[in-house]
């Protein structure tokens, strides 16, 4: 395995990055009422069940949601987003996005299957249509459409 060491910042240390890379990003959510999360993310979200597994009488499904990014934002940047998306700071140190083709039809659906709206759907500066929602097991989401790709 190959390393590499890359300045990332003239004021920080080298930082050692292997070239291997990361295959995925696997958000787990421990949720009080598993199968209320797991009908709501996978029949009503849409995302498709990769997996499923079982011990003890616990269970888990691992749910593809297609392609993942992590988003670091600094607490500035996140209070500008919540501002401009919901008009206050609403979001935790955590927020599930999804991307997808209908925001405004998919927060109408979800919205119909429990999930609270905090915000309708807004353009943004960024050229999306973002909606808001609190969403079963405790996750704050934000449901996007790219306007311009």
């Amino acid at each position: 395995m190959s390393v590499s060491r890359e300045p990332l910042n003239p004021r920080r240390p080298t930082v050692v990055t292997m070239t291997s890379r990361v295959r995925q990003l696997r958000l787990v959510v421990t949720a009080d009422d598993y199968d209320a999360a797991l009908r709501f993310y996978r029949d009503v979200l849409g995302l498709e069940e990769e997996a499923a597994f079982s011990s003890e009488g616990g269970h888990v499904t691992i749910l593809d949601a297609g392609r993942a990014t992590l988003e670091i934002a600094d607490r500035r940047h996140a209070d500008y987003i919540d501002s401009v998306e919901v008009g206050r700071r609403v979001a935790g140190p955590i927020r599930v996005c999804f991307e997808v083709a209908d925001a405004e039809a998919v927060t109408d659906s979800l919205a119909d299957e429990g999930a609270t709206v905090v915000a309708a759907p807004v353009e943004t500066p960024w050229k999306s249509l973002n909606a808001r929602l609190d969403g079963p097991a405790g996750l704050h989401l934000t449901i996007f459409q790219e306007l311009e790709q």
